[in-house]
C-alpha cells in the first residue's frame, strides 16, 4: 500500500487560448505543444524527448458539492484550449498536503498521437486511503517508450468519499450508493477507451495493470460485465484482495460509520454533502484510529476498500469466479517486509520482534487485523507452522523473519496464491505468475510489497522519486542502481508490454514462460540471483498455516 508525502502543483484549468482549429492552437500555445481533441474538447500536453505528455486531463466532473457521494458524471465540456501540461491534486487523503476533491483526471503518455499502440492503464495503490496517479514513482515515459505503449494514470476518490456504502446516499439518476472511487475506476476506462485512439492508442486493446489496492482493482472491474468490451487483460501486482473484517467494511459497519459522521457533524447522512471535506477526511481517520479492538467499528481493521454492494462488488473475489481476460499475476518474494522494515507506513509501527515473547505478541497483533478475539493458541499454531515450514525449507527462523512473512502471506500471498491455483484449475483464460525477487538495500530487507513499482516504471534510481512515494529517507535508497537493477526493469518493461500487446508475456531477457500450472515449475522469478527464470513458487509450504486456520477465507 503505496504511501507519499509527495505534493503536486494546482493546474491552471484553462490556458484560455480560443482556436479555430489544431493548427492555430499549436501556434498560439507554442513549440513543443501537442494538441488533442478529447469529448470534452482540446488539451495541450507537451513533447518532451520521444514523447508527448498530457496531464491533469479531466476524465469526469469534479465530485463536489451535490456529486459528492454521487456517481461519477462525464467531464464538463470546455471552449478553447485547456492546458494539459500540470498535474491534478491528489484526491483528498491525510499525508499529501494541497490534496482535494477535486481531483479526477488522468495523465497519459503517448510515442505519438497518431498510430493505435496498445494501451496501458496503471491503478495506484495506497489502501484505498492515499496515493495518486501522478506520484513521481509512477512516471510513465520510459515504460512508454521502451514498450511502445500509451500509458495512462489517474486519480480515484478515496476514503470516506472512495469506499463506503449507505442507502440514504444513493445517486438519483444511477442509484448508486458506494464505492465511489470503484466507480471512478469504471469511469476512467470508459473514458480511456472512447478517447484511446486520439492519443494514439488502440480502444480494442487495453490492459489494466495495478499494484496492492490498485491490483485488486484490476480484479474486481475485470469481474464487472459492463466492462467485458472495454478490458482486454489484467496485470493484478501484490493485489490485496478484499474480504472483512480485515480489508473491507461489513454493510452494516458501513452504515454506523457514516451515522457516527452525521452524528459528530449535527446533520443527517446525505447532510454530509455539505461538510467540509478535509473535516469529514479528519473524522473518519479518527474513527478508524487506534487498535481495531478499541474501535467503534469492527471491521475494516486494517484497510477499506470495496464494501459489498451488490452492484460494482457483488461478493469477495474469493467467493466470485475468476476473471474471464488474461491474467498475469504479480507477487513479491516478501510482501510483508513493507510493513515490517526499518520505515514501516504505519503511524505508530511495532517494533521488530527480538525474542520469543515479543514474536508472539506480534503475530497475535497481525492477526488481530482479520478477527475480532484472538486466541494465543491460534498464535502458537501459527508460529510453529511458519518455524516448522522454514526449516523444511531452509529459511531463517529469526523472529523478523518469521513475522515478516506472516504478515506478507496474511495480507497478500496467500489469497494471491491460491486464487492463482484456482484459475489454473477452473478458468477460463490463460493465466501466467510472476514472483519479483529483486532485493532492496540494506537496512531494508527482503522484496517488500510495493517494490515493483519502480521497476516497472523504470524509476528505481531515482531517489527523490522514491523518497517522494514510499516511507523511506532519501538518504537512505530503498534499492541498488547497476547491471542487474538495470535488467531486471526492462525485463519487466518488456513481459508487461509484450503481454498488453499480444497477450503472452515475453522480452529478450526472460526465458519461454509457460502458463502457470500449479503442477510445475511455470512461475517466472523475476530478480534476485538470476534476472530470470522459471521455477515453483517459493514458500508454499508456509501457506498451508491459512487453509486450515478459519482466519483467512480459502478461495
Amino acid at each position: 500500500m503505496s504511501l507519499s508525502a509527495a505534493t503536486s502543483p494546482s493546474p491552471e484549468n484553462e490556458t484560455g487560448i480560443e482556436t479555430d482549429g489544431p493548427a492555430a492552437g499549436a501556434a498560439a500555445a507554442g513549440a513543443g505543444t501537442v494538441l488533442v481533441h478529447t469529448g470534452a474538447g482540446v488539451v495541450a500536453g507537451q513533447r518532451a524527448g520521444r514523447l508527448s505528455v498530457f496531464r491533469g486531463v479531466p476524465y469526469a466532473a469534479p465530485p463536489v458539492g451535490r456529486l459528492r457521494f454521487a456517481s461519477p458524471r462525464p467531464p464538463v465540456p470546455w471552449s478553447g484550449v485547456r492546458d494539459a501540461t500540470a498535474f491534478a491534486p491528489e484526491s483528498l487523503q491525510p499525508i499529501i498536503p494541497g490534496s482535494g476533491e477535486d481531483s479526477l483526471y488522468a495523465n497519459v503518455w503517448t510515442p505519438a498521437t497518431d498510430g493505435s499502440r496498445p494501451v496501458l492503464v496503471y491503478i495506484h495503490g495506497g489502501g484505498w486511503m492515499v496515493g495518486g496517479g501522478s506520484l513521481p514513482v509512477y512516471d510513465g515515459a520510459r515504460l512508454a517508450d521502451r514498450g511502445d505503449l500509451v500509458v495512462v494514470t489517474f486519480n480515484y476518490r478515496l476514503g470516506a468519499l472512495g469506499f463506503g456504502l449507505h442507502e440514504e446516499l444513493a445517486d438519483p439518476e444511477t442509484g448508486d450508493f458506494a464505492n465511489w472511487g470503484l466507480q471512478d475506476q469504471a469511469a476512467l476506462l470508459r473514458w480511456v477507451h472512447a478517447n484511446a485512439a486520439a492519443f494514439g492508442g488502440d480502444p480494442g486493446n487495453i490492459t489494466v495493470a495495478g499494484t496492492s489496492a490498485g491490483g485488486a482493482s484490476t480484479w474486481q472491474l475485470a469481474l464487472l460485465p459492463e466492462l467485458g468490451h472495454i478490458i482486454r487483460r489484467i496485470v493484478p501486482i501484490s493485489a490485496c484482495h478484499v474480504w472483512d473484517p480485515s480489508t473491507s467494511l461489513t454493510p452494516a459497519d458501513s452504515r454506523q460509520a457514516y451515522e457516527l459522521l452525521a452524528r459528530r457533524f449535527a446533520t443527517t447522512v446525505p447532510g454530509l454533502r455539505e461538510v467540509p471535506a478535509s473535516a469529514l477526511m479528519e473524522a473518519w481517520e479518527e474513527l478508524f484510529g487506534g487498535l481495531p479492538g478499541e474501535r467503534a467499528v469492527g471491521s475494516g481493521r486494517e484497510f477499506r476498500g470495496p464494501v459489498v454492494d451488490g452492484r460494482w462488488m457483488s461478493a469477495f473475489d474469493w467467493e466470485l469466479p475468476t476473471p474471464e481476460v488474461p491474467i498475469l499475476a504479480v507477487h513479491t518474494r516478501t510482501e510483508g517486509s513493507f510493513y515490517t522494515g526499518p520505515c514501516p507506513p504505519q503511524p505508530t509501527p511495532t517494533p521488530p520482534p527480538t525474542d520469543a515473547t515479543e514474536l508472539r505478541e506480534a503475530v497475535r497483533g497481525v492477526l488481530e487485523k482479520g478477527m475480532a478475539k484472538v486466541s494465543y493458541e491460534l498464535v502458537d499454531a501459527c508460529i510453529t507452522a511458519y518455524r516448522e515450514a522454514a526449516e523444511a525449507d531452509g529459511l531463517p527462523q529469526d523472529p523478523l523473519s518469521l513475522w515478516t512473512e506472516i504478515w506478507g502471506d496474511a495480507l497478500f500471498r496467500y489469497q494471491i496464491m491460491r486464487l492463482s491455483e484456482r484459475h489454473a484449475r477452473q478458468g477460463r483464460s490463460p493465466q501466467w505468475v510472476m514472483e519479483f525477487a529483486q532485493p532492496v538495500r540494506a537496512p531494508h530487507h527482503g522484496t517488500p510489497h510495493e517494490a515493483t513499482s519502480p521497476f516497472l516504471f523504470g524509476t528505481y534510481a531515482d531517489t527523490a522519486a522514491i523518497a517522494a512515494t514510499y516511507p523511506v529517507p532519501e538518504s537512505t535508497p530503498l534499492f541498488h542502481d547497476g547491471p542487474q537493477e538495470r535488467a531486471v526493469s526492462e525485463t519487466f518493461m518488456d513481459l508487461v508490454a509484450a503481454f498488453a500487446r499480444d497477450g503472452v508475456p515475453a522480452g529478450p531477457g526472460a526465458p519461454e514462460w509457460p502458463v502457470f500450472d500449479p503442477e510445475r515449475p511455470s512461475t517466472l522469478v523475476l530478480g534476485g540471483e538470476r534476472i530470470a527464470r522459471t521455477a515453483t513458487t517459493s514458500k508454499l509450504r508456509q501457506l498451508r498455516f491459512w487453509d486450515e486456520s478459519g482466519w483467512v477465507p480459502r478461495p
